[in-house]
């Protein structure tokens, strides 16, 4: 049986996906992201950081449609992604790294000030915002993920917290 821990769990990571909350997500929520990113950190689209970012944020979307988007209407229902994403990526979490990685390394090359391909703590607080997390807890989850306390946040640490974070256990 299912608890309702997991449930619970399982609607925060579909409604952090689900970008514009019209109960789907599609490559429109992927793209949203971009853009909300990009309006952050005043990056424009047409540069080399925001074109990388929106081929991540494609790249994302179709990995994720692959494992998940079942019928192939080219979105993912709150079922599909339970019983479709959710199962197989916690089967496989190097998988769902897999899937993040251009989206994130793009990311962080967006959000980074210092051009090294990291972002400082608070650089990621402005990031997991932007991707919808509660501000209350951007700040604590981003210092959670300067594993190393140096002050930023690069790709070895925010891939692999990425995918803990998406791959809910039962």
């Amino acid at each position: 049986m299912v608890s309702s821990e997991y449930e619970r769990k399982i609607a925060d990571r579909f409604a952090t996906f689900d970008q514009d909350g019209n109960g789907y997500i599609d490559r429109e929520d992927f793209y949203g992201a971009a853009k909300a990113l990009l309006g952050e950190f005043a990056v424009t689209a047409r540069s080399d950081k925001g074109q990388a970012l929106y081929i991540g944020a494609e790249a994302f979307w179709q990995g994720m449609a692959g494992i998940a988007d079942r019928d192939g209407d080219q979105r993912i229902t709150r079922e599909e992604f339970v019983n479709g994403a959710v199962k197989r990526l916690r089967d496989n979490p190097d998988r769902f790294a897999e899937i993040a990685r251009p989206f994130l390394h793009a990311a962080l090359g967006v959000a980074g000030s210092g051009g090294d391909g990291t972002a400082t703590v608070e650089e990621a607080a402005r990031v997991l915002k932007c991707l919808g997390v509660p501000e209350e807890i951007a700040g604590e989850a981003a210092a959670a993920l300067d594993a190393d306390g140096d002050g930023k946040v690069g790709e070895a640490e925010a891939v692999p917290a990425f995918a803990r974070y998406f791959t809910v256990p039962e």
